[in-house]
């Protein structure tokens, strides 16, 4: 069984920056492929960004050269750094891992870029 845990979010004038964390306790999070996903109101969740286990990482288009993803193995946990945060960047964060075939969701944490 996996659980994911987000912290991070709050409260962030334009042109800010927030670091998400996601600490994942589980089996072999090395293996796992990490994501982050965001959910607007009235809006669909959306990919933000992906980390596999050994691969390279990806972007929506949105995000592209703002925001960057990394994992630390050594303490089972993927971050999200996001510079340069604008209005539409307000969302419920949720991270997300798969592995072995199995998808899991964090509870999310709520990011509101707001002047």
């Amino acid at each position: 069984q996996v659980q994911l845990v987000e912290s991070g979010g709050g409260l962030v004038q334009p042109g800010g920056s927030l670091r998400l964390s996601c600490a994942y306790s589980g089996t072999r999070f090395s293996i796992a492929t990490m994501g982050w996903y965001r959910q607007a109101p009235g809006k669909q969740r959306e990919l933000v960004a992906r980390i596999p286990s050994g691969g390279s990482t990806s972007y929506a288009d949105s995000v592209k050269g703002r925001f960057t993803i990394a994992r630390d193995n050594a303490k089972n946990t993927v971050y999200l750094q996001m510079n340069s945060l604008k209005p539409e960047d307000t969302a419920v964060y949720y991270c997300n891992s798969l592995i072995l075939a199995r998808v899991y969701w964090g509870q999310g944490t709520q990011v509101t870029v707001s002047s």
